[in-house]
């Protein structure tokens, strides 16, 4: 759909900036920090945390965009990082 109106399309050079800083630059941190955390967990852990993301991303909307924080929001949350906590401590040798 893009393509088709794309002669409608503005192009403003700070937002062409501004969309290859966040797409390139802040993607490289973020793939920087995992793959150097990556090697000190386990698969299973490294699968279930990733699931994490949603979140992150989500929390940034509310801290970054003034998106509302609902209950809604707090109750996927709490499902979500709840599960990843319980696979993880699951895992974890008894001892």
């Amino acid at each position: 759909m893009s393509l088709l109106a794309l002669r409608w399309a503005n192009f403003d050079w700070a937002g062409i900036v501004y969309a290859i800083t966040a797409g390139a630059i802040t993607s490289g941190v973020g793939y920087i920090v995992w793959y150097s955390v990556l090697p000190f967990l386990s698969a299973t852990t490294a699968a279930t945390v990733q699931l994490s993301v949603p979140v992150i991303a989500a929390g940034g909307g509310i801290l970054l965009l003034s998106e509302p924080l609902n209950m809604r929001f707090v109750f996927a949350c709490i499902a979500v990082l709840g599960g990843i906590a319980l696979v993880v401590i699951a895992k974890q040798p008894a001892g």
